[in-house]
């Protein structure tokens, strides 16, 4: 089963290699696609979930064979629960189509099409470690909206995908705001 969400830039790895005119036969130019990897700290802690939900699920059959259908149920919701989250928590991240950009996190969704976004660019600034309440200095992917709106950090180098990894940060940053520059609309 292809799980698409793992292998994003497979697109970006092409363009790196070739010449950048290559297109995927079966890519779908409207599909919202993230523009880079998920990080070692990110795939680790689903690994680590799905691991978890696997005894859980053993857990279940034992249970069901020793006749107690109530304790299997709540313990194959249990396990379900647990996948459920490992998947998503792979899913987290910034996606980009032509029509705008998206920031998954693990509870919400945020789409903000293009023309509402009037620049984005990396900073400065203090950002979480790991998603934690601890603060260090680093750098962080910010967006800027129309009317001086507000928008959350999309990508800072100290997150689950890129801690450690600064280049990657770099790629992932560049990438989106090229994406912004490419698709935003320029104001007459």
């Amino acid at each position: 089963m292809p799980l698409p969400f793992l292998t994003a830039d497979r697109a970006l790895d092409a363009h790196e290699d070739g010449d950048g005119d290559e297109v995927l036969a079966h890519a779908d130019p409207d599909r919202w696609r993230r523009p880079y990897r998920p990080g070692p700290w990110r795939v680790g802690g689903a690994a680590l979930l799905l691991l978890l939900a696997a005894f859980m699920l053993f857990a279940t059959m034992i249970i069901a064979f020793a006749g107690t259908w109530a304790g299997a149920l709540v313990c194959l919701a249990a396990a379900l629960c647990v996948i459920g989250s490992a998947l998503r928590i792979l899913m987290t991240g910034v996606w980009v189509s032509p029509s705008g950009l998206r920031r998954v996190s693990f509870l919400r969704t945020r789409s903000i099409a293009w023309d509402e976004i009037t620049e984005v660019r990396t900073v400065q600034q203090p950002v979480r470690w790991l998603g934690l309440p601890r603060t260090v200095q680093g750098q962080a992917l910010t967006a800027a909206g129309r009317g001086g709106a507000e928008l959350p950090v999309l990508l800072t180098d100290h997150n689950a995908d890129f801690l450690s990894r600064t280049e990657a940060f770099d790629r992932a940053a560049d990438t989106v705001e090229a994406w912004a520059e490419e698709y935003r609309a320029v104001p007459a």
